[in-house]
């Protein structure tokens, strides 16, 4: 397989896991986030394009390609805006499946893709006439906490296929549990009862030096899970602002004292803004500034009841848990470039569930 816009690796780390897949190239524009994907699935670098993919032009056959071109431009965060250039980066990835003459694509978005021009582009181009007139796709709504993910986090999964459709991909876990399904993983199990368990308590704030050579640059890494387990100072007056807020709470239930001006101006909307997770409950969508409790709803969920109140935001290792990386994956760049590659990852226990799916096809065309 090929993955493109490849992040950190989430993508390939699921159907890596999956067990029937083998990256054999992989494009990703940001430096520290390719040696990432390259310390995990490429440790000669040698098939990591770290680049522009326009220029991207040696381009191997592969049986699948995959990838999530950025979202900013179609996220409800962002200014939609329809002339960003990143909403016409999937013309590159419909570029690359046609020269990789792959058999199967799988294309991963925010869940607000579908609604875009741009979506409706794609399907005509798999339509009679365009660019991959012999590509059936199907349009898949997953959200990862319904395949073991800490996180309730939604997203539009495209799936193209010369060789048939797939098998719409099975959850696993469910908010109303039921005989097929396990419920949803909350961050209880996630960080105290899960393969990784994380100490809520840290004082560091600074990672470990080291650096690793990425094709002659000298990037900060690799770096283990729990290297990331680090926080900020936060300043007296927002650690007085977090012990108000209470596990499912929000900005609302601070006293007026407490408020920043804009708040008491803006009374409605934002409700997760320095919202404090749940410990019974998966996360919110974990974002690029997790680290930054005014961003959203990323206040760690122990609070006084049961045990210590903790007053900061997730770590890194906290969010690279509920996106679903374990302790096998590696990472390298500054404190700000892992947090980018975190918030932007794919889970990969949902990579994982559409894997399997696609290896069934692909085994069943053979």
């Amino acid at each position: 397989m090929l993955d493109l816009f490849a992040g950190c690796g989430g993508l390939t780390r699921g159907f890596v896991d999956q067990g029937s897949f083998q990256s054999v190239g992989a494009v990703e524009l940001d430096r520290a986030a390719a040696a990432t994907y390259a310390a995990n699935f490429d440790p000669t670098g040698r098939h990591t394009y770290a680049g522009d993919i326009a220029g991207y032009t040696e381009v191997p056959p592969v049986d699948l390609v995959i990838g999530g071109p950025p979202c900013q431009g179609f996220s409800a965060l962002g200014k939609r805006d329809p002339a960003d250039v990143r909403n016409q980066l999937w013309r590159e990835f419909v570029r690359i499946v046609r020269e990789s003459r792959a058999r199967m694509f799988v294309f991963e978005n925010v869940d607000r893709f579908a609604k875009t021009p741009e979506f409706q582009l794609l399907r005509a181009a798999a339509g009679e006439g365009g660019e991959l007139a012999d590509f059936q796709t199907q349009v898949f709504r997953l959200n990862a906490a319904d395949f073991g993910a800490p996180q309730k986090r939604i997203r539009t999964i495209i799936v193209g296929s010369r060789i048939g459709p797939v098998a719409e991909p099975l959850p696993t876990h469910a908010k109303v549990p039921g005989e097929a399904r396990a419920r949803w993983v909350s961050l209880r199990e996630a960080f105290l009862e899960g393969p990784v368990v994380l100490e809520p308590a840290v004082r560091e704030e600074w990672l470990p030096e080291s650096s690793i050579d990425f094709q002659g640059d000298a990037v900060p890494g690799a770096f283990k899970l729990r290297d990331l387990h680090i926080t900020r100072n936060h300043d007296l007056t927002s650690l007085i602002r977090y012990a108000h807020i209470q596990p499912g709470q929000s900005r609302f239930q601070l006293p007026e004292e407490l408020q920043y001006a804009c708040w008491r101006r803006h009374t409605k909307g934002a409700g997760d803004v320095l919202g404090r997770l749940q410990w019974d409950q998966p996360a919110v969508t974990i974002r690029t500034e997790f680290f930054k409790p005014e961003k959203g709803r990323f206040l760690h969920p122990q609070w006084e009841n049961g045990g210590e109140q903790i007053n900061r935001a997730l770590t890194h290792a906290e969010a690279a848990v509920v996106q679903g990386f374990d302790e096998r994956h590696l990472w390298c760049g500054t404190k700000a470039e892992i947090a980018r590659q975190i918030g932007n990852a794919v889970p990969p226990p949902l990579a994982r569930a559409v894997a399997f799916s696609v290896a069934g096809r692909l085994k069943g065309a053979r």
